[in-house]
């Protein structure tokens, strides 16, 4: 009596394959853009924890600080965004060993060069550079503005936000363009994820 072989078909294998292979191509660009998004979210909740140690800040002393020792803010460690609690990047306290390096005098914080080196797609990161939105960072005595700039996806573009103590009509070529954006809520400026 002769025995039956059952098994599958070369044609059988190579469809599987393709299909494989189709909805690979659908799901990793869609993981990625995930992935990245929720890189975004260290942003966020760092310009709400900044934006939260100014109103304490003002609320104590009449007055918004550029200084982020002044009023309490540091992030953690291992940081993809560096912080801008001014329009500059004069003095930042840097985060390039395994100990970070304040001053009195900080008005930003770098980001983890430590962990992210500091060769491209990071170069660059720990310059201070206006949104697209024509928001200005900085203080007057009556308003403040704080600035995010991060590196997530590895491609030459940043991704840039913003928080204010303004309610801000976003206007420019700003990734936000035409939105209402109320005091104390991020905004982006420059979505890394899209580009």
């Amino acid at each position: 009596m002769k025995k039956m072989m059952k098994g599958f078909t070369l044609i059988e294998l190579m469809i599987v394959v393709a299909i494989i292979g189709i909805l690979a191509a659908i799901a990793i660009p869609n993981f990625v853009k995930f992935q990245a998004r929720s890189k975004q979210s260290e942003a966020k909740a760092n310009l709400k924890a900044m934006f939260t140690a100014e109103k304490a800040y003002a609320a104590e002393k009449d007055k918004f600080s550029v200084l982020v020792g002044e009023i309490g803010f540091s992030p953690e460690r291992n940081n993809r965004y560096a912080y801008f609690a001014t329009n500059s990047s004069a003095s930042m306290e840097t985060r390039t060993t395994t100990l970070t390096s304040a001053a009195p005098t900080n008005t930003g914080i770098e980001y983890d060069s430590f962990k992210y080196l500091t060769a491209a797609p990071f170069a660059g990161l720990n310059t201070y550079a206006n949104g697209a939105c024509g928001t200005v960072a900085g203080t007057s005595g009556t308003d403040w503005t704080g600035v995010a700039k991060g590196q997530i996806d590895n491609d030459s573009t940043f991704d840039v936000w913003s928080i204010s103590t303004l309610t801000r009509d976003v206007t420019g070529t700003c990734a936000s363009t035409g939105a209402k954006n109320p005091g104390g809520e991020p905004l982006i400026e420059t979505n890394d994820v899209n580009q």
